[in-house]
């Protein structure tokens, strides 16, 4: 008789812990490779920044840009160009390493520059117009014929410049235009050498300042600025108010009407966002203050006029940078979000299945009980039909061993404990009923006879 082992000789088996461990090692393997692989999670140290020309407020704002990255451990190479024009070129070009520029309003649409995204406007860029003091007449006679500087080809300004005057009805090949950087016009104005000076400047440009200061020049005034906002959208209309300049000489003499253009921080679409993060927290640094033409807190702005927001820059608008983004450094903090970019989803797959494993592997285990159980109960109708046979016993004998052989977890070996009980008893059965019954015993004594 085949003896049945206690409930707690079977002991949890290690091999199914072992595969949940690999598979979950596995996971976090796949995990590890699909952030780093796929999500990009480290941003480069380098970036390179095209400004403006010498003199322009373009060229201060990057060297800001530059002091402000360098402490997060982000070099910033800039690269001096014309002007706005110089810089769209630059990041719509593939073999530029050029990957964030300051491009005005009105230069570019989405269908032309697929590939930018931007993160703001971050300055208003007023045309300014300078004529010498001593010039006398409107602003038509201060031009035909003389020799105004303009910024050159690639710049902003001197496309703006060239727009508003073909708008007035000015046309070019009655003024010698001259192509001069900031620095150079305002140098040219100030020696005689030119009868005007016209570029699109920030208010915090060098070169305006310097001019404002002279008292050889004088700026003027666009009396049909509303005609040109509405000719051309991408302009907004701002005044300079009267002493504004120098209030103790009182200049400008009179508010004096402009027309803008918005700068706008423009980058790749690739660009990673933790660099974008901490540009717009330094445009957030750099641009935040109040100036003649704007409150404080105006600049950076969610308004882009040629080309979307890009997630990043309606994110930081709308709630700021993200918790990773404030708490941790900036290239540990893209990690981590790509991280979770990669988790999330993958734990709305995995969570589940890992519930449904345990639940799984019960089924797995009292299906191949269950089995053994039906093998048994034909076996034993084959009992009652056949009756015992040295075949039958055998069969009982292999059902036996594989069930003893089973390894289950703690919490089946109680059904395990009572099928091999009726695998045990079903043995017994056999063996009494294929045992020989025993012959009767002889008597003994002396034999009765009876008398003839």
């Amino acid at each position: 008789m085949i003896r049945t082992p206690a409930p707690h000789a079977s002991r949890p088996r290690k091999g199914p812990r072992l595969a949940l461990s690999l598979i979950a090692l596995a996971v976090l393997l796949v995990l590890a490779w699909m952030t780093i692989s796929v999500g990009s999670p480290f941003p480069p140290r380098t970036i390179v920044m095209a400004t403006g020309p010498e003199g322009s407020a373009y060229r201060e704002f990057g060297a800001r840009y530059r002091q402000i990255l360098m402490r997060s451990g982000v070099d910033v190479h800039l690269v001096e160009t014309e002007g706005g024009v110089a810089n769209l070129a630059q990041l719509r070009d593939p073999a530029s390493e050029v990957s964030v520029a300051f491009v005005e309003g009105g230069l570019t649409t989405r269908d032309q520059s697929p590939d930018l995204v931007s993160l703001g406007t971050v300055a208003l860029e007023p045309l300014w117009v300078f004529f010498p003091a001593r010039a006398r007449g409107s602003i038509a006679q201060k031009l035909l014929g003389k020799r105004i500087a303009v910024e050159p080809e690639g710049s902003g300004g001197g496309l703006l410049a060239r727009r508003i005057l073909e708008m007035s009805g000015v046309a070019e090949r009655d003024i010698q235009l001259v192509a001069l950087t900031p620095e150079q016009g305002a140098d040219a104005l100030l020696r005689g050498e030119v009868h005007g000076a016209v570029m699109l400047m920030s208010w915090q440009s060098p070169a305006v300042r310097r001019l404002l200061a002279s008292e050889q020049v004088v700026l003027q005034s666009l009396p049909r600025a509303d005609a040109y906002v509405a000719l051309f959208p991408a302009l907004s209309k701002v005044v300079l108010p009267s002493g504004a300049a120098d209030l103790a000489r009182v200049v400008p003499a009179a508010d004096v009407s402009l027309v803008a253009a918005q700068a706008e921080l423009t980058v790749r679409q690739g660009l990673h966002p933790a660099l974008q993060y901490l540009l717009l927290a330094a445009a957030s640094e750099i641009h935040g203050r109040p100036e003649v033409f704007h409150r404080a807190d105006r600049f950076p702005a969610p308004e882009a006029f040629d080309l979307p927001l890009s997630d990043q820059a309606r994110e930081y608008y709308r709630s700021g940078r993200p918790f990773a983004y404030r708490h941790l450094p900036f290239w540990l903090a893209g990690f981590a979000e790509s991280l979770l970019i990669v988790l999330v989803p993958l734990l709305a797959v995995v969570y589940p299945v890992a519930r449904m494993l345990p639940a799984a592997y019960g089924f797995m285990i009292e299906r191949r009980i269950y089995r053994l159980y039906g093998e048994l109960e034909v076996l034993e109708r084959e009992l009652e039909t056949s009756g015992p046979t040295t075949v039958l016993q055998a069969r009982l004998e292999s059902l036996a061993s594989r069930a003893n052989h089973i390894k289950v977890p703690l919490a089946f070996a109680q059904r395990l404990f009572f099928l091999r009980s009726h695998i045990a008893e079903a043995q017994q059965n056999v063996e009494k009923r294929l045992a020989p019954e025993p012959s009767p015993a002889p008597t003994s004594g002396p034999s009765l006879s009876t008398a003839p």
